[in-house]
């Protein structure tokens, strides 16, 4: 799955989960950076608010 950003340098990890549906609400994003289910790059994402740019890749585990 792809997003791309309009007309902005980044999005906040927890935004992006719920644009792309990948968590139905904030605080279902939060727990899944804090559950170390996210990976930036290839590997474990912790901040919840990391500025994802464009080209960089997010991994949820399971998915």
């Amino acid at each position: 799955m792809e997003y791309a950003l309009k007309g902005t340098e980044f999005i906040e990890l927890i935004k992006l989960l719920k644009i792309l549906r990948i968590a139905e609400s904030g605080g279902q994003a939060k727990r899944m950076v804090d559950d170390g289910e996210v990976k930036r790059n290839g590997e474990v994402e912790h901040r919840k608010r990391a500025k994802i740019r464009a080209g960089e890749v997010i991994e949820i585990f399971g998915e």
